[in-house]
């Protein structure tokens, strides 16, 4: 009962909070479904019971928060569920419906006990927050960002953002350093949270100091282990996956779950399921391209080889030419010679055979057979003539294939292209052909007879065939 005191009526504080409590157990008989987001879950291992810190923000600002109990019996129970729908137990940070009655204890405050937390409510309030986050960031005009950005031939510094004792960290530290012969690829780790209140808040911040800095990086890779949905409510947040989106180089994700894709995800570069299929990803580019360079070299060698046959042949081809010719006069000339043996030797035989019958006419036989011989001589002379021409000719026509070749092997050296003038362009190792093989902005390297130069493509103006 309350005293008088100086003529005012005074009470106890017992009895201020025992009619409190009154008054409540009096006005709240039954149990009311509360949304609210549960900021710390506040377990106490030892006994098991929680003691949850519930609170509600509008506009980014804190509106209300109360103070929960959640007995041992009743947090096994909800905890199960959630696990059971959500692949994850009950955590800090996430939006509950719960069904709560409303309790004042004179020692402990105003408190709201729970009985039963609905974990659909929880899902479905991170898939609205996804559709939302989507919806302003294809209203900006931001999605596909990243995704635009030119992913690099061989990204060879990686810029990371995990936790460093991360499982999906270490599986890609695994894979990458397994696979890694022959080549080189740098990471450096950005360490954040992945998860939990202040998880975008890291992440979006070591994205701003790896902005600053990103002359020095080629990707991206932001990689957690797995977890359930809850874990993944950061990656559907709008200031992170902004950040994503608008990031000035290609951002990669493997963030450890193979279904229902994040926000995050969709903005991205490139995602991958697993921090391990990440990896493979990157290490599958540089094995594709040491390959393909490794049959370059092999067929430039190949080249080369059938460029020294043929130069050879070219050689050993002058060297005959000579002996050749030689060979060709000695054959006629043993032609000749035989001939004009048959020829004396079939003069002598008639001319014994007729002797008796030509003493009588010895006279005039002497002028006919000098006169038969001097034709004979003279034919003889102009097949000798006649025979020269056509071995001068036949040598003279080799001599020119010969030189042709020499010259056609010449204009395919691409060296004497290059010192008439004439130089190659190359972008990403390939030989550019046509205009339409550039983009703005490429980078090119131009070869000389006597070096290289390298240039980026700030026009492309084409012209018709």
């Amino acid at each position: 009962m309350p005293e008088q005191l100086d003529k005012r009526k005074v009470f106890t504080l017992k009895e201020v909070t025992q009619s409190i409590q009154q008054t409540i157990s009096r006005r709240y008989t039954s149990s009311y479904w509360v949304k609210a987001e549960m900021n710390k879950l506040n377990r106490y291992p030892h006994s098991g019971h929680c003691y949850p810190d519930l609170l509600q923000k509008e506009n980014g600002q804190v509106v209300a928060q109360m103070r929960g109990t959640l007995w041992k019996g009743d947090y096994e129970r909800v905890n199960a569920s959630f696990i059971k729908t959500l692949n994850e137990p009950l955590s800090d940070g996430i939006q509950l419906l719960m069904l709560v009655s409303i309790h004042f204890d004179p020692n402990y405050g105003l408190t709201l006990r729970i009985s039963d937390i609905d974990p659909a409510f929880t899902l479905g309030d991170l898939e609205k927050e996804k559709r939302e986050t989507l919806f302003r960031l294809q209203h900006e005009g931001v999605l596909d960002l990243n995704k635009k950005l030119a992913f690099p031939l061989l990204p060879k510094r990686i810029a990371v953002i995990s936790v460093s004792t991360s499982k999906g960290y270490a599986d890609f530290l695994l894979i990458t350093q397994a696979r890694m012969k022959g080549f080189l690829m740098e990471h450096y780790l950005f360490p954040s949270l992945l998860q939990g209140e202040q998880a975008v808040s890291q992440i979006t911040s070591q994205l701003k100091r790896i902005a600053e800095i990103r002359q020095h990086f080629d990707l991206v890779a932001i990689i957690r282990g797995g977890g359930g949905e809850v874990g993944l409510a950061v990656f559907n947040q709008y200031q992170l996956a902004h950040a994503i989106a608008t990031f000035p180089l290609p951002v990669l994700t493997g963030i450890g779950h193979a279904t229902n894709q994040t926000v995050a995800e969709m903005v991205a570069h490139t995602a991958s399921s697993t921090p391990s299929e990440l990896a493979d990803l990157l290490m599958d580019r540089f094995e594709s391209f040491s390959t393909a360079l490794s049959q370059t070299i092999r067929r430039l060698h190949n080249s080369s080889l059938v460029w020294q046959r043929q130069k050879q042949k070219v050689y050993e081809i002058q060297q005959r030419l000579p002996l050749l010719g030689q060979r060709l006069l000695g054959q006629h000339q043993r032609t000749f010679l035989q001939q004009l043996s048959r020829l004396k030797l079939g003069t002598r035989q008639q001319h014994k055979l007729e002797m008796n019958r030509l003493i009588s006419i010895q006279s005039q036989a002497q002028v006919l057979t000098l006169h038969h011989l001097t034709n004979k001589k003279q034919q003889l002379s102009l097949q000798l003539d006649q025979l020269k021409r056509q071995v001068n000719a036949s040598l003279n026509a080799q001599q020119a294939q010969l030189e042709t070749a020499e010259k056609n092997i010449r204009l395919l050296d691409p060296q004497q292209l290059l010192k008439r003038g004439y130089s190659m362009s190359f972008h990403n190792g390939k030989l550019i052909r046509r205009a339409d093989e550039l983009q703005k902005g490429a980078k090119i390297v131009t070869r000389f007879h006597d070096g290289e130069a390298n240039s980026t493509v700030n026009s492309i103006k084409k012209t018709h065939e």
